[in-house]
C-alpha cells in the first residue's frame, strides 16, 4: 500500500506520534512535525473549547513558516484526535474547527466516525481510526475511513489485547489501505519490524512523553526512564476501558496494583465539563510496554534522531541477515 499523498516525501521516519491526553500540546506537535514525524494532539487537550482555534492557528502558521524558511526540510503534517463518544459535547465544534483549518489528518477513537468522515473529506483531509480488533476495523471501513490504527497489546494508555502479528495479518486479509501499528514500539528497529509485518507506519506515544516539550510532570518523565515492561499494569479501573499504566504511579496514589477492582465502562465521560478521567490521567500515568527502551529525557528532535539511527542500522543489519535467504 502506498502512503497517501500528504505523507509522501515529507517524513524522516514512517511514524505517527499518538495523541497523548493532557500531554500533547502545540510545543510537542510542532517539534515532532519539524523533525519529520507526524505530531498529533487530542482536541480535548485545548481547554476551554475556544483555545482549540488558537492552537490550530499557531500550529498551522508555524509549520508553514518553517517549511518556507527551510524548503529542503522534511516537515510532516499534523493530526488532531477526536473522541467519537456520546458524552463528548464538543465534537461538532471541534470538527468544524478542523474543517476551518483544513487539518491534514484527523484521528478518531472509540466509536465508528460516521459523522466525522464527511466533513473531513470535504476539503481532502484524512481520517484514521483506532481499532483493537477485526470487528471494529470493519465498522471503521464501512464508515469510510482512510486508514486503520491497530492498537495492539503493549500499547500505552487504552490498548487492546491482541498480538500485532495476529491483528495485522487478519486485517490485511481483507484490507489493503494504510495500516498504522501501535504496541510496544519505542525503538527504530521496531518501526522497521512494523513495516515488515505489513503495516505502513508505526504509532508511537510513550517515547515522546519523555521529552522536554511534553506537558508531563517531570516525575512522570523520570518514571519512564526508571521503569521497565514489568512495571506496566493493564486495568480498566481508571477510565472504564482497559489500558496500560505505570505501577509506581498506582502505588503513589495509595492503591495496590496487584489487587485492582474492575472499572465501569458506563462511567466514561468526555466533554467540556471535565471528568474523573482527567484526574486519572494526571495521577495514574499511562505507558506502553516499550518503556524499558527509554534511557533518558531528551528533546523531541533528539528522540527522532535516535530513532532514525536505530532504523537505518536495523535496515543494514537485516540486509546482511536476509541475504543468504534471498531468491534462488
Amino acid at each position: 500500500m502506498s502512503l497517501p499523498a500528504v505523507l509522501q516525501g515529507n517524513l524522516s521516519l514512517p511514524v505517527i506520534c499518538s495523541p497523548l491526553f493532557i500531554i500533547s500540546n502545540p510545543d510537542l506537535v510542532i517539534a515532532q512535525c519539524k523533525a519529520g514525524v507526524v505530531g498529533s494532539f487530542p482536541a480535548l487537550n485545548a481547554r476551554p473549547a475556544e483555545v482549540l482555534d488558537e492552537w490550530l492557528q499557531r500550529i498551522t502558521t508555524e509549520l508553514a513558516d518553517y517549511q518556507a524558511a527551510n524548503p529542503e526540510a522534511k516537515v510532516a503534517p499534523f493530526a488532531v484526535n477526536q473522541i467519537v463518544h456520546g458524552s463528548n459535547d464538543r465534537l461538532q465544534h471541534d470538527v468544524e474547527l478542523c474543517v476551518k483549518y483544513k487539518v491534514p489528518i484527523v484521528i478518531t477513537s472509540l466509536r465508528a466516525p460516521n459523522e466525522v468522515v464527511g466533513p473531513i473529506h470535504s476539503y481532502g483531509g484524512l481520517v484514521f481510526h483506532d481499532v483493537i480488533n477485526v470487528k471494529h476495523a470493519k465498522k471503521a471501513i464501512e464508515a469510510g475511513v482512510d486508514g486503520l490504527i491497530l492498537v495492539c497489546a503493549g500499547a500505552g494508555g487504552h490498548a487492546g489485547q491482541l498480538s500485532p502479528f495476529a491483528l495485522v495479518s487478519e486485517i490485511r486479509a481483507f484490507y489493503d489501505g494504510p495500516i498504522i501499528l501501535s504496541g510496544s514500539i519505542a525503538k527504530g528497529e521496531q518501526i522497521l519490524a512494523a513495516q515488515a509485518m505489513g503495516a505502513d507506519l508505526a504509532y508511537m506515544g510513550t517515547r515522546f512523553i519523555a521529552t522536554h516539550e511534553a506537558n508531563a510532570d517531570p516525575a512522570y518523565k523520570q518514571m519512564l526512564v526508571d521503569t521497565t515492561a514489568d512495571d506496566i499494569v493493564y486495568s480498566n479501573l481508571f477510565t472504564g476501558v482497559h489500558g496500560n499504566y505505570l505501577k509506581p504511579s498506582i502505588v503513589n496514589a495509595g492503591m495496590d496494583p496487584n489487587d485492582l477492582p474492575e472499572g465501569d465502562k458506563s462511567s466514561m465521560k468526555f466533554g467540556s465539563g471535565g471528568s474523573s478521567k482527567s484526574k486519572a490521567w494526571r495521577d495514574i500515568w499511562g505507558a506502553g510496554q516499550g518503556v524499558g527502551s527509554i534511557g533518558k529525557v531528551t528533546s523531541a528532535a533528539e528522540a527522532v534522531a535516535q530513532l532514525e539511527r536505530e532504523y537505518h542500522e536495523a535496515q543494514e543489519r537485516m540486509a546482511r541477515i536476509t541475504q543468504p535467504f534471498g531468491a534462488r
